[in-house]
């Protein structure tokens, strides 16, 4: 790793965020991902947090990532949100490891430019579900329209806010890997933040707030008498035609509602798509149901439904999204 003195250097002549001078010596040479980061003046609060976090030399290896870099305007943002009159948070009292998270979230491991985003992907962070050795990493949703680049839903509404971010700059070539510069420091995605984030689960959003549902899938794994984590098994926007909705809006009371929308949930597990067990999986409803490869039988009708996107991971449980909604037995 460079000394990290010889990187402060280059900020010293550094003429734009991102570019040395034309009598740098050395400004032929590629530089890395952090000698970038360090270079820019806007992202002073990113170069503190990377030392304290010990993630310089990450960013300074070999290898082919992808960083959203916050600006310090972001990182002051959100050291504002987290803050209290009698607690100010900032990059040199927040825990070690919270942090060390959090950046690991803007990282992916692979070198994705602009014009190699689709309409949308999720793809895995360098941030670990849990301490645990070879814990799965924390997945982001990345979607662009037109040349808007948005992480995890973006900014949102006042109505719905996001946890994600935009990218306002893209990229940043470095010699292992790219930058995007992004307008808000995105924070690490619960159940409830992956399901608003993508439109595709839209309706089943509307469904579990009107249910109140999203403060039991909004539980950490750290708190007492949690059902977290979880493990869902969620219904895609077209899962919901307009013969399931009649079924669901003619159920006798909300309870019954608020059952078809628990069946879809595995309380205690956090259940990657390598890891799903044969035989009878018990739900929060009560009632369970099998699967078969990607096929799902639940215990209320005859048609099996199918897992068509697997392993979102979430900071309190993982998402397999599926084409049709479970239903329990109320015989």
């Amino acid at each position: 790793m460079k000394n990290l003195i010889k990187k402060m250097a280059i900020a010293t002549i550094a003429l734009t965020m991102f570019s040395c001078s034309d009598d740098d010596n050395n400004s032929n040479q590629p530089q890395t991902i952090a000698d970038i980061a360090i270079a820019g003046a806007d992202f002073s609060t990113l170069e503190r947090a990377l030392v304290r976090t010990n993630l310089v030399g990450t960013l300074d290896g070999t290898g082919s990532f992808t960083v959203f870099a916050p600006t310090n305007d972001a990182f002051n943002r959100f050291f504002t949100s987290i803050s209290t009159p009698s607690n100010a948070i900032t990059v040199e009292n927040v825990p070690v490891e919270t942090l060390r998270g959090i950046l690991l979230n803007h990282v992916i491991n692979e070198e994705i430019t602009s014009a190699n985003i689709p309409a949308s992907v999720y793809k895995n962070t360098l941030s670990p579900f849990s301490s645990a050795t070879g814990a799965p990493t924390i997945s982001m949703f990345i979607q662009k329209e037109g040349g808007v680049v948005t992480l995890n839903g973006g900014l949102g509404t006042t109505e719905l806010p996001r946890k994600g971010a935009v990218v306002t700059t893209a990229d940043v070539d470095a010699s292992n890997g790219v930058i995007h510069v992004v307008n808000r420091v995105i924070q690490i995605p619960n159940i409830v933040d992956h399901a608003i984030a993508n439109p595709n689960f839209s309706t089943l959003t509307s469904l579990l707030v009107a249910r109140g549902l999203v403060p039991t899938l909004q539980q950490t794994n750290t708190q007492q008498n949690t059902l977290a984590p979880f493990t869902v098994f969620a219904p895609v926007n077209t899962a919901f035609s307009p013969a399931v909705l009649g079924i669901y809006n003619g159920l006798a009371n909300d309870d019954l509602r608020t059952q078809v929308l628990t069946y879809h949930v595995v309380s205690g597990l956090n259940v990657r798509a390598n890891a799903i067990p044969s035989g009878n999986i018990p739900t929060v409803q009560g009632q369970g149901f099998t699967i078969t490869g990607t096929a799902i039988n639940d215990a209320g009708s005859d048609v099996n439904k199918n897992i068509i996107l697997t392993d979102v991971q979430c900071s309190n449980g993982v998402v397999h999204a599926i084409d049709g909604v479970l239903l329990p037995s109320f015989n």
